[in-house]
């Protein structure tokens, strides 16, 4: 069977040669005589894996020394309640600024353990944009502020992060190593991996020292990042091949250029697709205002729902998948992470032109 361009938001697309990499290497992973799903977790084989996948993400975002990254199973969501648990002390509270669907569900998930509050917000306008820096009003001495860089229902990202003089924690899990940033505006990133780093199971947190060095003891075991760091990552059974995969990814994007080159390669691809939908007189209509426009996910509407039915049918006939919107936007989505081919923008562009002449 041919592959398809697959534009699912998540899981979503894996480089064709880390694919290969772990067929290959399925049933007899690096001449153990057993696949990475075998292997136990406290074996030299996976703890190389584990280590190296760590070494890789700090070389690739060019994490500082006072920093760890943690690989903890339970995904993005499990992080709402983990970062105000770990962070917010009695008597304390933190800021979140809403600006898609996971904002907003972090920010009330951490509201059932902390007192949090709102310092800004584009709900009232369905989340079309990131609100400027002008419109943050922070509480006093929040502590933290927390913020979604990549908006994956809504099509928006944040063009520049803000510097605010309060630690800022980032739930990065459709935007991580996509672009260069850097780290230490940041206490705590987390990222679920299944859109940019690998298959669905592991999520990966870039955690402050200082920050493990005052998490109360009254929490859940599970859910203290200090435990994790000081186990690295193996207090318990770790999910395994997910990391496993998730350090071929790490591989494949060092070879091919790290992360200059694949932030060079995503504007690129996004915009093909901008593009068409810009020089289109309104047949297609994007949902982000162009200022919070998303590198990684490309929303935008058809001149009613009919069109756009037929629009996703065709598309999936001629190999081109996981392309309709969420129900809170509707319309068209297309999720162009870093695995995605610019042959695949390629012939999603040129699909719209036609399909646009057709029906327009």
């Amino acid at each position: 069977m041919e592959r398809v361009f697959n534009f699912n938001a998540g899981p979503a697309v894996l480089p064709l040669e880390v694919l290969a990499k772990a067929q290959k290497e399925l049933l007899n992973y690096n001449n153990t005589g057993m696949s990475v799903l075998e292997s136990s977790h406290r074996s030299k084989a996976y703890e190389e894996i584990n280590s190296q996948a760590e070494a890789l993400i700090k070389e690739l975002l060019s994490i500082p020394d006072n920093y760890r990254v943690l690989f903890l199973q339970g995904g993005a969501s499990t992080q709402f309640a983990a970062v105000p648990l770990n962070l917010v002390k009695p008597g304390s509270h933190a800021d979140y600024i809403l600006t898609g669907t996971w904002a907003e569900k972090a920010y009330k998930e951490a509201g059932k353990f902390a007192d949090v509050r709102v310092a800004a917000s584009s709900k009232e306008e369905n989340y079309t944009r990131i609100p400027g820096l002008a419109e943050i009003k922070l509480s006093e001495s929040p502590v933290y502020v927390h913020l979604c860089s990549n908006n994956t229902i809504f099509g928006t990202q944040w063009q520049e992060f803000p510097d605010l003089n309060v630690p800022i924690v980032a739930d990065m899990s459709s935007d991580i190593l996509s672009r260069s940033f850097d780290v230490s505006k940041f206490a705590l990133i987390y990222a679920g991996a299944q859109k940019n780093l690998g298959p669905a199971g592991v999520t990966v947190v870039i955690v402050r020292q200082d920050i493990l060095e005052s998490i109360p003891e009254t929490i859940p075991t599970m859910l203290r990042y200090d435990i994790h760091a000081k186990n690295d990552s193996l207090y318990n059974t770790p999910p395994c091949f997910s990391v496993y995969m998730v350090n071929l990814v790490l591989q494949w994007l060092k070879e091919h250029g790290g992360l200059e080159a694949a932030e060079k390669r995503n504007a690129e691809k996004a915009a093909l697709i901008y593009q068409t939908i810009d020089v289109s007189s309104g047949f297609y209509r994007g949902h982000a205002l162009k200022d919070s426009r998303s590198l990684m996910n490309i929303t935008f509407r058809l001149p009613d729902e009919d069109l756009e039915k037929r629009f996703v049918a065709e598309a999936t006939a001629q190999g081109m998948v996981g392309l309709k919107g969420h129900r809170s936007v509707g319309g068209i989505r297309a999720s162009v992470y870093n695995a995605m081919s610019l042959e695949g923008c390629e012939t999603l562009a040129g699909f719209m032109a036609e399909f646009q002449r057709k029906n327009g």
